[in-house]
């Protein structure tokens, strides 16, 4: 018989989960992407250094189903699809701006850190 497993708040907790799928890197990289319009699948796949189709798909899939993003299919052969911000989604930008402000303001700080813990 085993255990029972242990409380772990940080897996249940809502809250959590949000902020798991919001401080994402691959999350982060697409909202900005899609700050100023929407795009095709292809694009955002250029403008993203370094991130594969099979990520990139699983990322803008789990974006759609938490509502951040909008994808739209336009009937056309080929289908014509393109992903946009939704305005919830919308309403990221700015905490992720203050962010990533605040990345550049402290990144020597942070590099001179990492270089003297390396020793």
């Amino acid at each position: 018989m085993s255990a029972p497993a242990l409380y772990d708040p940080y897996r249940v907790c809502p809250s959590r989960q949000l902020l798991d799928r919001i401080g994402d890197r691959w999350t982060v990289l697409i909202i900005g992407t899609l700050e100023d319009g929407p795009l095709r699948f292809s694009q955002i796949s250029r403008l993203i250094d370094g991130i594969s189709q099979k990520m990139l798909t699983q990322t803008l899939r789990s974006l759609e189903a938490d509502g951040l993003v909008v994808r739209t299919v336009y009937p056309k052969v080929p289908p014509h699809v393109e992903y946009e911000l939704s305005a919830l989604g919308r309403t990221l930008l700015e905490p992720l701006e203050i962010l990533r402000a605040w990345a550049v303001d402290h990144m020597d700080e942070v590099a001179t850190a990492r270089a003297a813990a390396l020793g």
